[in-house]
């Protein structure tokens, strides 16, 4: 509990205070959460153990849904509880450690998504070199990366959060913790926090989004010289990662690279990239792909 702050718990307005409302959202998320977890742990369950996906694109797919599954658990869990629930409280440590890992696996998120399209150029530029560029060692090296990166990321949020003080209101217009809504209830000027949160998430946000566009740019541009059928599967792989990142960064861009005003729209995009995206990201890798469907169908057919 922070010293400067006599607000030892805040109420949670949730997405709606209709009381009909608020069923539906208790079964409909519900059943995305329910969905969310079930799929990304189907995927990593079959990496894990499936022979045929040993592919460094694998390996990051692995943590890729590994990140789904924490990241909507950060988030889907207390909105459904709330929906049902007459107080929807959560006490400041709480609420605290909800900022933590919201920002922790989001980040982790964003940067197997840079280490995945990372993969895909160098499979597609430097496809004689791949094996050697893209060892078991440098795989490990780079995921090891993500999370320290992920940790320093979410610990500067902590940081920034507890300098803020609470005196007065402590209702959150959200269903979940962040530092925006927070930032409206604080009782001091937050204009210098808010630069430092749109310089540390809005940048790795905007950065983050850039780089993959320009590596995208440079693998279609050297499809080119690709035969008809490499292209063509080359441009699945892809195709698939473009629509992933776009579903995951530009609600993520438009959250947290704006002047600290929240809109009523915000909740709604939030809904997006906290459980939507998390859900979104298995359908698409393995709607799209081959190889993981295979690998699925052989595995669980042995299994049974």
């Amino acid at each position: 509990m922070d010293m400067n702050s006599s607000v030892n718990e805040f109420i949670l307005f949730g997405l709606t205070q209709d009381v009909l409302k608020e069923e539906i959202v208790f079964v409909v998320f519900l059943f995305l959460y329910l969905a969310t977890l079930l799929a990304n742990l189907l995927i990593v369950m079959t990496i894990r153990y499936s022979q045929m996906l040993g592919s460094p694109m694998y390996f990051f797919l692995f943590y890729l849904s590994f990140a789904d599954a924490c990241f909507s658990t950060t988030t889907a869990p207390k909105l459904i509880i709330d929906a049902v629930s007459e107080k929807k409280v959560i006490s400041y440590n709480e609420c605290l450690t909800q900022i933590f890992a919201v920002h922790f696996f989001a980040c982790m998120e964003i940067f197997v998504l840079i280490l995945m399209s990372f993969d895909r150029y160098v499979a597609i530029c430097k496809p004689l070199r791949y094996t050697t560029i893209m060892n078991r060692c440098v795989c490990g090296m780079l995921v090891n990366l993500a999370w320290g990166g992920s940790f320093i990321h979410s610990s500067t949020q902590i940081i920034l959060a507890l300098k803020l003080p609470f005196c007065g209101p402590n209702v959150i217009d959200h269903y979940f913790c962040d530092m925006q809504p927070l930032l409206k209830l604080a009782c001091m000027d937050t204009y210098v926090i808010n630069l430092l949160i749109v310089f540390n998430s809005g940048a790795i946000c905007m950065v983050s989004f850039i780089i993959l566009i320009i590596s995208y740019i440079f693998i279609l541009h050297s499809l080119s010289n690709h035969s008809a059928e490499g292209r063509k599967k080359a441009l699945s792989t892809c195709t698939s990662h473009i629509i992933v990142v776009t579903l995951f960064f530009i609600p993520c861009i438009f959250t947290y690279t704006r002047p600290p005003t929240t809109f009523p729209v915000d909740k709604m995009i939030a809904v997006f990239y906290t459980i939507g995206t998390p859900l979104l990201n298995p359908l698409i890798y393995t709607l799209r792909n081959t190889e993981v469907k295979n690998a699925m169908r052989k595995l669980w057919c042995n299994k049974l």
